[in-house]
């Protein structure tokens, strides 16, 4: 017998869509439910072993992936220390508040950014940062930091077009990317692309719980971590990489969480990434021709950089988004993502990354068109049905 002031149970299964965490997929959850074990014992360091060789993948790299047990932002300030010393200079692109939030980081730790401004409606603007670069003849800027995709506007910027402009100036700083909410769900090319430390996490692409974040690192990112003084323990790439090499970590890993990476590495690999990044891809165009549909405007307004993980719908004049949230969680038990900082209650955003399917996206896209309906906003009827067409005629049987 429940108690009669309890609300009363919500039946089926809630609608996450914001762009992270990810809903997680049975078999990863089926995955973490393993005793724990001995991180200091044989079976632990199988585990171990296949982690970290298993992850270089995902990222596209030989070298070596740093896993912490940390959210993203550890990740970010392990770029910075163990590659940076006090006083140094490093570019920066305001993209949104993800860019702000690392530029605020590195502020915080001696270091001395840079902030190339923009109005958060389009990616990384590749030849600014070369034509800056050129500037730099005395070479007092030590690294460009850039983030992949930002969640906060739903733009996706071209990191092989940052790295040809790094290249094109002759430069020597180091390419640091935040590819937080893009690993493992848009193509990234750690390698190829001459980065020489990604920054990831786990509870976007990867289908985990937060609780995990990661340095891909570059040879010349190692060099320079033997000058760095910025000062660093739990965050020690040499202390983590004499561990690694032994199956094992400097101090207590998130083991379970461990054991589902294991799980959601085995899963992107049977789907086949080229196959995840397209429907990745696909989600995205449904989810902007449903917004357009609507009546309504995507934020990022150049096409070349749409990101595939989320969409952030820019609400008419007068109206708040945060109102069309609470409407969609209360009436239809779907979760969308807020505006953050200088878009506050300005954008709500839809997330389509992880482990969804169209009826998935249906679905969500669904619980937005009513939701509209019942917050007042005005729009126009037939969202849902420009993502099916579209959905429907490109689906592969």
């Amino acid at each position: 017998m429940t108690s009669t002031n309890a609300p009363p149970r919500v039946p089926g299964r809630h609608f996450l869509q914001i762009p992270g965490p990810s809903p997680i997929p049975d078999r990863v959850l089926r995955a973490m439910a393993m005793p724990i074990i001995d991180h200091r014992g044989p079976e632990f360091q199988r585990l171990g072993f296949k982690v970290l060789e298993g992850i270089k993948s995902i990222f596209g790299t030989a070298g070596p992936v740093i896993i912490y047990p940390a959210s993203g932002t550890g990740a970010w300030e392990a770029a910075l220390t163990n590659t940076l010393s006090p006083g140094d200079r490093v570019l920066m692109v305001e993209t949104g508040h993800f860019a702000s939030l690392w530029k605020a980081m590195a502020e915080k730790l001696g270091v001395r950014p840079e902030f190339m401004a923009a109005d958060w409606r389009t990616g990384v603007d590749a030849a600014a940062i070369e034509q800056r670069l050129r500037q730099d003849t005395g070479h007092e800027l030590k690294a460009v930091c850039v983030v992949h995709n930002e969640t906060s506007t739903g733009t996706l910027s071209r990191m092989d077009e940052v790295r040809a402009a790094i290249d094109a100036a002759g430069h020597p700083a180091l390419f640091m990317v935040d590819a937080v909410s893009s690993l493992g769900s848009v193509d990234y090319q750690h390698d190829a692309w001459g980065v020489d430390v990604t920054v990831a996490g786990s509870q976007k692409g990867l289908m985990l719980p937060p609780g995990l974040s990661f340095n891909a690192l570059s040879a010349k990112a190692l060099e320079r971590s033997k000058t760095a003084t910025l000062p660093r323990a739990f965050w020690s790439w040499s202390d983590m990489i004499a561990a690694n090499a032994k199956g094992s970590f400097p101090y207590t890993p998130a083991t379970n969480t461990l054991y589902g990476l294991a799980e959601a590495i085995d899963m992107l690999h049977e789907e086949g990434l080229d196959r995840v990044f397209a429907r990745h891809i696909r989600h995205g165009e449904a989810t902007r021709r449903a917004v357009r549909a609507w009546g309504l405007e995507v934020f990022c307004r150049t096409p070349e950089h749409y990101s595939p993980v989320v969409t952030a719908v820019l609400m008419p004049g007068g109206q708040g988004a945060d109102h069309v949230r609470a409407v969609a969680l209360e009436h239809f038990d779907i979760s969308l993502g807020m505006g953050l900082s200088k878009v506050a209650d300005k954008v709500f955003r839809i997330g389509h990354l992880g482990d969804i399917n169209d009826l998935t996206l249906v679905g969500a896209l669904g619980g937005v068109e009513m939701a509209l309906g019942l917050a007042g906003v005005p729009h126009k009827a037939g969202g849902v049905q420009a993502a099916m067409a579209y959905l429907a005629e490109t689906a592969k049987l």
